[in-house]
């Protein structure tokens, strides 16, 4: 439950000494120390056509001020699927319809004292219904960006690395 398993160690590249600093071997040592948890979410890359533009739908948390996909924890009783169109329709105020699989991502970050390794299952969806504005009341906002504008528009790194993998593909 703590550190890194077998496999992660085998897998993992060796170490630069010029390339680690202090203060980060500091703050590992330091996370190593918490205790840890896995989570598992889902979300959509939902994009629409209007006057031949194609716009991707970004949502903002209101704990954060970042832009990202609409995404949320797999509840137990749950399909990743399942998950992934109700947090569109949650976080994002639209209802979807999923296309393809786009792909993973896996970050970690730290709540409440706890380290999470969090996985996110993506999926390429197309819009059918409804407003961004009619979002719940865990997002600031959210908002239809041309296809053009997602990359500036985006705040977190594994978004950009899942946009990355499917943007050939949006509409």
């Amino acid at each position: 439950m703590y550190g890194l398993s077998s496999k992660e160690i085998q897998e993992a590249e060796p170490l630069n000494s010029k390339e680690v600093q202090p203060l980060e071997i500091k703050k590992a040592i330091k996370m190593e120390k918490k205790p840890f948890r896995f989570d598992f979410s889902a979300g959509g890359i939902v994009s629409k056509k209007e006057k031949s533009k194609i716009f991707i739908l970004l949502v903002q948390h209101a704990g954060h001020k970042g832009w990202c996909f609409p995404k949320g924890l797999i509840e137990k009783h749950e399909k990743k699927e399942e998950a992934a169109l109700r947090e569109v329709l949650e976080e994002g105020g639209v209802r979807a319809k999923i296309i393809k699989e786009a792909g993973t991502t896996e970050y970690f970050y730290v709540e409440n004292g706890i380290r999470v390794k969090k996985k996110v299952y993506y999926y390429l969806m197309e819009y059918e219904s409804g407003e961004p504005q009619n979002h719940d009341w865990e997002m600031m906002d959210a908002k239809w960006v041309e296809k053009e504008k997602v990359w500036e528009t985006l705040t977190y790194k594994s978004d950009k690395m899942i946009l990355e993998k499917i943007e050939k593909e949006l509409i």
